[in-house]
């Protein structure tokens, strides 16, 4: 019944695969394959001071790309699905065991309320959110935190070099006075959909610590940051394709 509604829906509706364009379908077989890569782990060059070990599930190229525009850009937000499956495939790479100690947070770092409104909604968070409930479906208890909130005006980040984007964002960002409790109590890992220079990640990571502490109350230490993206520029796969 339900290929049978689509069918339909796409000789009504004009749907395209977010990866290729291919006709009546949001997204084909092939660029769907694209987004179920085995997830690496990742490093600009040069890698932002602060930076925490990041994992991607795909290079930021060709279908990939493709997609993840189509959902940020042009409100293709059925695609968030299958983001989110990825997403949550680079999580379990960085997060190791994740089922094996307490609850895991998702911290998506957040657009520019600017952005979020020209867009109509914040692309991390929605893909964070389909990853938290991918992981849940596998038995991992896992939910989004979106904490973190942009405490002064930033530029557009599109055009910058790496040094000039770590300015734009240096202090930038803050948790939410009602977050900091459960920042305390869980493992985190940092998302966003793309990673090209990391500094919004570096950042988002500076904002955490800044609220966590290096220990805990009980006299522990906590546990290290870890960080997931959907897609890494294809450089930072290189570096550790071995």
């Amino acid at each position: 019944m339900r290929s049978w509604w689509r069918e339909i829906a796409g000789l009504v509706l004009p749907v395209a695969c977010g990866g290729c364009g291919r006709p009546r379908t949001e997204l084909c077989e092939e660029c769907a394959g694209a987004l179920a890569a085995v997830p690496r782990r990742v490093r600009p060059v040069p890698e932002p001071a602060g930076l925490p070990m990041v994992h991607a599930a795909a290079p930021y190229e060709n279908a990939v790309r493709a997609t993840l525009l189509a959902h940020k850009e042009r409100g293709a937000l059925g695609l968030a699905g299958a983001l989110g499956g990825a997403l949550a495939a680079a999580v379990r790479a960085g997060a190791g065991h994740v089922g094996d100690a307490g609850p895991l947070l998702l911290v998506p770092v957040p657009s520019s309320p600017r952005a979020t409104a020209a867009r109509g909604h914040d692309p991390a968070r929605r893909i964070a959110l389909a990853a938290a409930a991918a992981l849940r479906h596998g038995g991992v208890a896992a939910r989004v935190l979106a904490v973190l909130g942009q405490r002064r005006a930033v530029a557009d980040q599109a055009g910058l070099k790496a040094g000039e984007r770590h300015a734009n964002l240096a202090g930038a960002l803050a948790v939410a006075d009602g977050g900091r409790r459960l920042l305390q109590e869980a493992r985190i890992v940092l998302v966003d959909d793309v990673l090209t220079t990391g500094s919004s990640l570096a950042e988002a990571a500076r904002a955490v610590r800044a609220v966590r502490g290096a220990d805990r109350a009980d006299g522990s230490t906590a546990e290290p940051l870890r960080a997931a993206v959907v897609a890494a520029s294809p450089s930072a796969f290189e570096l550790n394709r071995n």
